[in-house]
């Protein structure tokens, strides 16, 4: 018999839609393949074919031609039965959307990897047949209505008809792709099996499986496991895996059947925290997060069940909790006779939407409802102002506790429609609130607390010194003893975050002690505690509820050994700082736009919200059990990844315009983009900094000019004109983006002017920036910025010099006028000028200048001229400068000549 080389298209066994139709379309694309199934298929697959076969090129095993097979595309899966014919040189093409597997176990069915995987197409999608509809789509392949019907059971049934949390928009643009008139989809044909009737036989098994489930608490996750024994069985189980999982709703589902030559494994999942596609890959099957499977050989069915019952110990998080994600501090409480009026007042100062209603009896607090927002501005519609709380509050003693499971709370908000729910601690007190936006951000699993924390502390082991370690683990110690909360927020937990999202990013490393700990408590106390147990001095503000703990005191000592225990100091280690800032979790609001706010102690939660971007929302737990907890109540880690400078809310630069400035800064420090709807609040807000204070103006100039790269900032700020706003004679081009360059570049050169390192850098680029600005403008700006002396000095010489260029640069200008000029300038303004100015000529005369003009003087002195007759008076300073000015321009070359000089001029020859 002759044979042939020929191509194969391969999957999965026990296959389901999405597996066979992607064998559909891989022979769409590679027609002269043959697409060969697989002998065990899931039911409604077998008599889907059974209808529709006719219309497909699909072989069995047993059909396959005599000879060598060239190449084998594999769909929906990377370990695949070999049929006949595959050789040690057969090319593989894989098309899958699975993770790569982990290597099976010893216990695992004997599949292997493919080898010699000359193309791999991965992708995450929800269904891998979105994979091969995409390149339908690209390659512009016609496809008949029964073709795009399997194609659709392919996306529907893997994506749980676009309900799993791995469905992506390509999955939905595929099936919209399919949808269309051209493709005539039947979709009662596509209800129908994906909707298919159970047999006689998993009636049976099913009812098996149901009265033998085991029902677990792991990690705050409801577990169910059901073990049958079904030797004999030779159905689909992903059908009664479906239903078992719709009827007790766990957050997942562990079906185990001992089918006499093999375990199979069926896993469901309602919940990213518990990945049972980890752990079916770990049983040696495959999957996604959400659905799963394995079959193992070699083990009994009471070994596989322990083996599961670790391994999902193993590869799930730990649930979430309401005190993860409650507002912790006491709320704004009503009173039951407070007058609408002034509960609305409340709401419209701190923003909430809804507060609780509590009645204080024999000293204890007593729950009697809450009162929401609408239900307040309703009643002030109908000018009802004037009448109690309790008229129109929602009654009920709803509430949950802090340890309650997000499970509970959604039960709690669905049964009692509130809104927002407030936590009640041990004592019976109102400890927090959680609200529904508190629930919708739970939505993105990512943002969830405890996700990143294990990464996160190993973060802060690799950053921070041994010594910076160890204290923040002391002050998270010390605070947990207290029942307090404490968190490093801002900066340090952005710049920490920024390694892994934002690689292109410039992270300051220069000041890890610049943390920012803010205390859910009373953080006077906790520094007073500390200063107990360890030494130090406290100084506190009590108006702000800040304290600082200083360390470096002679007369207040800290206990290094018992504050650092075993940490080693080697050579260089950073030791202690010169103190630390302890602040109270506070909110604030502010009565009228630019004034400073009114502040008031409230949750972490709240405490961020009143900083000015996402990106420094971020705050990092220190308490020993929640060590690592990156808290991001307000998108912060989404918009570092998305490298976007973005507002917290529609008012933020009118409450503070210096954001403006500071927005701008963060956006070209760390090469964002500031987020467009916070650009267009930016431009709104730009005549509001003319309200604002001089001395807050300059220290946000001073900040960028103390960048890596101000010019880049400065440049933006030009562009968007807020130079301009602050004063029209205000400018950055790309000629002073250059010399911002060579000063720093003149700074780094060997022979670096000793001059320029005399003086900060900031002060330096100012005077470039300001260097063609007119004398009065500068008075100008001087006001409005309140510059100090030193900087006004500097750009009184940068304008002399640059009104004096001209007769600096002519070739007849003699030295004494030269020197007239120069000595009217500071000698910073003189090093600079290499910087600023091009003109050689101009340049070599100040360098003479600086080299030898300016130490010529004449050889008399007062003395003399008083030894000479001369009377005393304003006479001297004439003479003696003509004397100098004769000695510099060669007119004047003895000391006999001076007094000659000097006769004359006074008159007395």
């Amino acid at each position: 018999m002759q044979t042939r080389d020929f191509d194969i298209i391969l999957t999965h066994e026990r296959t389901d839609f999405d597996a066979v139709a992607s064998m559909l379309g891989a022979a769409l694309l590679f027609p002269e393949a043959l697409p060969v199934l697989p002998r065990e298929m899931n039911r409604n697959v077998r008599d889907f074919l059974a209808l529709y076969k006719n219309h497909f090129r699909f072989v069995t095993v047993d059909e396959l031609p005599r000879g060598k097979v060239r190449r084998a595309i594999v769909v929906d899966t990377r370990a695949a039965n070999s049929p006949k014919g595959t050789q040690p040189d057969t090319e593989y093409i894989i098309i899958d959307h699975h993770a790569a597997p982990a290597e099976t176990t010893a216990t695992s069915e004997t599949r292997k990897p493919l080898p010699n995987a000359r193309d791999l197409w991965c992708d995450a999608t929800g269904a891998n047949t979105t994979l091969l509809v995409e390149k339908l789509v690209e390659r512009g392949i016609v496809v008949s209505p029964v073709e795009a019907t399997l194609l659709a059971l392919g996306i529907y049934e893997d994506t749980g008809n676009l309900t799993y949390s791995s469905t992506t928009y390509r999955d939905v643009a595929a099936l919209a792709w399919l949808l269309e008139p051209d493709r005539r989809v039947n979709l009662s044909e596509v209800n129908e099996f994906l909707h298919h009737p159970i047999t006689a036989e998993q009636r049976a098994l099913l009812q098996t499986l149901m009265d033998h489930c085991e029902f677990l608490d792991i990690h705050g996750h409801s577990i169910v496991i059901s073990t049958a024994v079904a030797p004999t069985f030779n159905g689909e189980l992903s059908t009664l895996a479906a239903r078992l999982r719709d009827f007790h709703e766990p957050d997942a589902l562990f079906v185990l059947i001992d089918l006499g030559d093999v375990m199979q494994v069926v896993a469901r999942s309602t919940t990213d925290a518990v990945d049972v596609g980890k752990i079916a890959e770990a049983l040696g099957g495959g999957g996604h997060n959400r659905a799963a499977a394995a079959h193992l050989r070699g083990v009994t069915l009471d070994e596989l069940h322990d083996r599961v019952v670790v391994l999902i110990k193993e590869y799930s998080r730990e649930a979430g909790t309401v005190r993860q994600i409650m507002s912790v501090g006491r709320p704004q409480m009503l009173a039951p006779d407070l007058p609408i009026v002034k509960a609305g007042e409340l709401m419209r100062r701190w923003g909430h939407e809804g507060f609780p209603v509590v009645a204080i009896a024999d000293g204890h607090e007593q729950l009697l409802g809450v009162l929401t927002r609408r239900e307040a501005d309703r009643a002030l519609d109908h000018h009802l102002g004037d009448l109690p709380v309790h008229r129109f509050m929602r009654t009920g003693q709803v509430s949950v506790r802090p340890d309650d499971s997000i499970a509970t709370l959604r039960k709690v908000m669905i049964e009692s429609n509130w809104g927002q729910i407030p936590v009640i601690g041990e004592s019976g007190a109102i400890v927090g609130i959680v609200t529904r936006t508190d629930l919708i951000k739970l939505w993105d699993e990512a943002a969830s607390p405890n996700r990143l924390a294990a990464e996160t502390a190993a973060r802060l082991k690799r950053v921070l010194t041994p010594v910076q370690h160890q204290l923040l683990q002391v002050i998270g110690a010390e605070v947990d003893r207290m029942n307090y909360a404490v968190y490093v927020v801002g900066g340090f937990v952005r710049d920490l975050m920024l390694d892994a999202a934002a690689p292109r990013a410039l992270v300051s490393r220069d000041s890890l002690w610049d943390f920012d700990i803010v205390i859910e408590g009373d953080a006077i106390a906790f520094a007073q505690r500390l200063q107990a147990l360890y030494g130090g001095r406290v100084v506190d503000h009590k108006r702000f509820g800040t304290a600082k703990w200083q360390l470096d005191r002679s007369d207040a000592p800290v206990d290094l050994a018992r504050l650092l225990g075993d940490v080693v100091m080697s050579e260089g280690t950073l030791t202690l700082p010169i103190h630390l800032d302890f602040v109270t979790a506070r909110t604030e609001f502010y009565t009228e736009p630019t004034v400073l706010p009114t502040v008031q102690q409230s949750s972490i939660k709240l405490d961020v919200h009143r900083r000015d971007f996402t990106i420094n929302t971020l705050a990092l737990c220190l308490n020993p059990n929640r060590w690592g907890e990156l808290i991001d109540s307000w998108g912060g880690l989404a918009d570092l990844h998305a490298g976007l400078v973005r507002v917290l809310h529609s008012l933020s630069f009118v409450d503070d315009p210096t954001r403006i400035l500071r927005a701008v800064r963060y956006e070209q420090r760390f090469g964002f983009r500031i987020e467009t709807r916070t650009l267009e609040l930016l431009r709104d807000a730009l005549e509001l900094l003319d309200r604002v204070t001089p001395a807050r103006i300059r220290h946000e100039i001073e900040r960028i000019l103390q960048e890596g790269l101000p010019e880049n900032a400065l440049l933006r700020l030009d562009e968007l004109g807020v130079l301009n706003q602050l004063h029209p004679a205000l400018h950055m081009d790309a000629l002073a983006a250059q010399q911002f360059a060579r000063l720093r570049t003149a700074l780094a050169a060997p022979d670096a002017d000793p001059e320029l390192n005399r003086h900060p850098l900031a002060l330096l680029y100012w005077a470039i920036l300001t260097y063609p600005v007119s004398r009065p403008a500068l008075r100008e700006l001087e006001a409005r910025l309140g510059l100090r002396s030193e900087t006004q000095r500097l750009m009184d010489s940068m304008h002399v010099l640059y009104a004096s260029l001209p007769l600096l640069a002519a070739a007849t200008t003699p030295p004494s006028q030269v020197v007239a000029v120069l000595d009217e300038v500071v000698p910073v303004a003189l090093a600079l000028m290499p910087v600023v100015c091009a003109d050689e000529k101009v340049l070599s005369v100040i360098a003479q200048y600086r080299a030898q003009w300016q130490h010529v003087q004449a050889d008399l002195d007062g003395h003399d001229l008083h030894v000479l007759g001369v009377p005393r008076g304003s006479i001297y300073r004439k003479i003696l400068a003509d004397l100098r000015a004769g000695r510099l321009d060669g007119t004047v070359g003895s000391r006999q000549e001076e007094v000659a000089l000097a006769r004359r001029i006074a008159g007395l020859v």
